[in-house]
């Protein structure tokens, strides 16, 4: 069956939230979690073995990158990587470094970005040792040796995702041995929005309902069909997503896929934002306006950005009282952004593409593409929009769209494209 799926509905649904309340069994107490930066770039390692391997990553922050190599690093779009590699196979194995970013830098190009013109021919500056020393020197890892030392890396501030692959020896047929290790590791230096939340303490033990297939879907369908402001008026955006998954499984499923998380409004970000508003240069982790569902504002947003702030998908996620199979249910709005204009209130906002199914169907694609993804499902609720009579969100913007509300069952483990599931949920009213 096509990726892709498209109906029409007939009707406006706007049915208040509290239904996730309503006429549902008691589920255990849930405590969601988000990973969180913490400690020094050494006590933010991470370890992950596999056949006889065990890699160590860990990521300095922007001042833990000038305190140990004395030059702004991050400022240079630089970002150091420490490995630690240790090969207790009995052959040997080999790091590949373009796995983990195609367009690394070498030890002795990162020492020589602050090279002035005059001592380019001086070769005790050009050749510096230290970072010779610094880095990770031969790829190749003996039998029963450690070699440890910084890849460097084109910057990725938030959440640095990256692989480390290994080759090994090549056995009777000429098959070599590969294995892939995948870090996500966060790193300070952001106010990114979900570290803002109290996760733990968002709903109180007792509220939380499980629900079963044909209760969720019921949920889902009456689920009003759009959000609000903060004074819960107005009809905005359409709720067009459902996410089901732990915080860290959605955490991880979009980083993979590509998506940057986004920075709370802080003096920082607004000058930041002011900035790429003004020069019309890219800011990944540009923040984006509060809206409302829950009578609160989103709980985690991510973007997608393109060639500058003006153009990018974002989108806002909403974790709900139900669970569903024991995963939080999340409801979620997604749209693409075609201008940006400042306001009073929230630095910027966005003037969306009116056709929001698109942006709907291409964030499934991506989900799919990156292997985040292990089932979807369609569920109605939005409500029919025709292009010819479009609603507008709390901006003005017009949208349109078939009325369907895209489930989506993401995943922290890589799912191939051949075993993506698709659930059938879809029936029209």
């Amino acid at each position: 069956m096509s990726i892709i799926v498209r109906a029409i509905l007939i009707g406006p649904w706007a049915i208040s939230a509290l239904l996730f309340l309503s006429a549902c069994a008691s589920a255990p107490s849930y405590h969601p979690d988000m990973p969180m930066p913490e400690g020094d770039w050494k006590a933010r390692a991470q370890s992950q073995q596999a056949e006889g391997i065990e890699v160590t990553a860990a990521v300095p922050s922007a001042k833990e990158a000038k305190e140990l190599f004395g030059m702004p690093l991050y400022k240079k779009g630089i970002q150091p990587v420490w490995l630690r590699i240790s090969n207790s196979r009995d052959t040997r194995v080999s790091f590949l470094p373009v796995g983990l970013d195609p367009q690394y830098f070498t030890p002795l190009e990162v020492a020589n970005t602050e090279l002035k013109d005059k001592d380019v021919d001086d070769p005790t500056k050009v050749v510096d040792e230290f970072f010779l020393q610094q880095g990770l020197g031969a790829l190749s890892v003996e039998p029963g040796e450690t070699r440890s030392g910084f890849i460097f890396s084109k910057l990725d501030e938030g959440t640095k995702a990256f692989n480390v692959d290994i080759v090994g020896a090549s056995d009777n047929e000429g098959i070599r041995e590969f294995d892939t290790f995948t870090f996500f590791i966060p790193v300070p230096g952001l106010n990114i929005d979900h570290y803002k939340v109290d996760w733990r303490n968002l709903y109180s033990d007792d509220v939380w309902v499980d629900v079963e297939a044909d209760r969720l879907i019921e949920i889902i369908e009456n689920m009003t069909c759009c959000v609000t402001d903060k004074k819960g008026k107005g009809s905005g955006d359409p709720l067009n997503l459902v996410v089901i998954g732990r915080p860290t499984d959605i955490y991880t499923a979009f980083i993979r896929a590509g998506w940057d998380e986004t920075e709370t409004v802080t003096r920082t970000s607004t000058l930041k934002t002011i900035g790429s508003f003004l020069s019309g240069g890219e800011y990944r982790y540009s923040p984006v306006s509060g809206l409302y569902v829950f009578d609160r504002p989103q709980d985690v947003a991510f973007q997608k950005a393109r060639e500058n702030i003006h153009e990018r998908n974002h989108l806002r996620l909403w974790m709900s009282r139900a669970t569903f199979e024991g995963e939080p249910v999340f409801m979620g709005q997604i749209s693409r952004d075609i201008g940006v204009r400042f306001t009073s209130k929230t630095i910027t906002t966005h003037k969306i593409d009116p056709d929001v199914d698109e942006t709907r169907e291409y964030l499934l694609e991506n989900l799919v593409y990156s292997q985040a993804l292990e089932k979807f499902a369609y569920v109605g609720g939005v409500g029919e929009v025709s292009y010819e009579n479009p609603k507008g969100n709390l901006t003005g913007d017009p949208w349109f769209s078939d009325g369907y509300r895209l489930v989506l069952w993401v995943t922290s483990e890589p799912v191939a494209i051949d075993d993506l599931k698709f659930v059938e949920w879809r029936r029209p009213y």
